[in-house]
């Protein structure tokens, strides 16, 4: 079973990495935000030139007031999202590490199990792991039976539940749409 501590060192690599991979977006997202931000700020030269011969510079100022309101809710509204999903993420890896010990799982059904849950195939999982795919299988077998479940579709549920229930138990569900409504002029 000596393969069973490399894999879990790649099963926990593969999860300290993530971190790495949401700052190197954040700084290709701050690069892009960079470069839109130049590119409106020459096309606002260009159109408020032309704007101003037609309707005075007034309008221009309002415009510029208006689009840089919209710019600021929209930045405020992706800070929140990013925050948001690294929240998420880190529930996430609580809640599973959580029940892979309340199953009691062993070191290499956790990382069959954490395999399983990124959805790779058994054959797939099979050579992560330098083992043989009826060892996967039997691994997974085990894994449903501690879990209580008859397959991954199941074990997955399981996971999607806890997330999305409240303090109280219940299930947290997104507020209804609100209704539309038809004013017509009569």
């Amino acid at each position: 079973m000596a393969t069973s501590g490399a894999t879990s060192a790649k099963a926990g690599m593969a999860c300290r990495t993530m971190p790495r991979q949401i700052g190197g977006n954040l700084k290709r997202t701050g690069a892009t935000l960079t470069i839109f931000l130049i590119q409106a700020l020459c096309a606002f030269f260009f159109v408020s030139d032309i704007l101003s011969s037609f309707f005075g510079f007034s309008q221009v100022i309002i415009g510029l007031v208006l689009g840089g309101l919209a710019l600021r809710r929209a930045v405020i509204e992706r800070n929140s999202a990013q925050a948001r999903m690294q929240r998420a993420s880190g529930a996430f890896m609580d809640l599973l590490t959580a029940r892979l010990e309340e199953w009691g799982l062993t070191p290499a059904e956790k990382d069959v199990a954490l395999f399983a849950i990124k959805g790779l195939s058994t054959a797939e999982i099979a050579v992560m792991r330098a083992t043989s795919e009826g060892t996967v299988k039997a691994q997974t077998n085990a894994i449903y039976r501690k879990a209580g479940v008859t397959g991954r579709p199941q074990l997955l549920s399981l996971f999607i539940d806890d997330l999305m229930q409240d303090d109280n138990g219940g299930l947290r569900l997104p507020a209804p749409p609100q209704p539309v409504t038809n004013q017509s002029a009569a």
